[in-house]
């Protein structure tokens, strides 16, 4: 069975995405930016706001050791300055888009030059990546990403993360070497509804299972 969706769906799917990809670049082009005052933040943080330093979790040059916490190294600065203000709850709103309670105090002390700057740090640094380990799970997992699952309504990861998992600025990531437990992590989150920043990813997350999940994480993590 081709497992594929319909080309003019995946049309308008992809095309839908696009469109709020480059509202949101274009919102935020030209923003000036310091990788040099970000890596400081990054490496030492700001003791007199409050601010720790970013690499007690997220590893040297943002290579994280801890696999429940993400590799940020060389990924795209317009992403990582819209996840930082996603810890941010809205004016008006009980919580933030992104529920975490590390991160939200952590964001809650940077100011908007302090996200763009850290963002613009890891931007710029070398990914060492990790690696696929569940042999039994790859073919499903490359099935999933490459072509999806029609029956499901899935449409495929590599439609917008690229097929190599590059990802496309701003708003869809790198996804490539990052640990499987974090990727497993956040689309269960966006099915649980405890991650709530990309309607679209909720709605993926959703029709996939645990198992689907977890092949899909893994296979991620073998990319290059």
């Amino acid at each position: 069975m081709n497992r594929v969706l319909p080309s003019f769906v995946k049309f308008v799917y992809i095309a839908l995405l696009a469109c709020s990809s480059f509202a949101w670049a274009n919102e935020n082009k030209l923003q000036p930016t310091d990788p040099a005052k970000g890596s400081t933040l990054y490496t030492n943080g700001d003791a007199s706001r409050g601010i720790t330093a970013c690499v007690a979790c997220h590893g040297a040059a943002g290579n994280s050791t801890i696999t429940q916490n993400p590799k940020l190294a060389g990924q795209h600065a317009d992403y990582l300055y819209k996840q930082l203000t996603n810890f941010k709850a809205k004016p008006g709103a009980k919580e933030p888009e992104r529920n975490n309670a590390i991160m939200a105090a952590f964001a809650a002390q940077l100011s908007d030059q302090d996200m763009r700057n850290v963002a613009a740090h890891y931007a710029a640094q070398a990914l060492t990546p990790s690696a696929a380990r569940e042999k039994s799970l790859v073919e499903q997992g490359r099935n999933i990403y490459r072509a999806g699952i029609a029956a499901k309504g899935v449409p495929a990861c590599a439609a917008c993360h690229g097929p190599a998992g590059a990802g496309i600025p701003a708003q869809y990531p790198r996804l490539q070497g990052q640990y499987a437990e974090y990727t497993e992590s956040q689309l269960t989150g966006f099915r649980q509804g405890a991650r709530a920043n990309n309607a679209s990813m909720t709605t993926i997350a959703a029709r996939l299972s645990d198992t689907e999940i977890k092949a899909v994480s893994d296979y991620i993590a073998g990319l290059r």
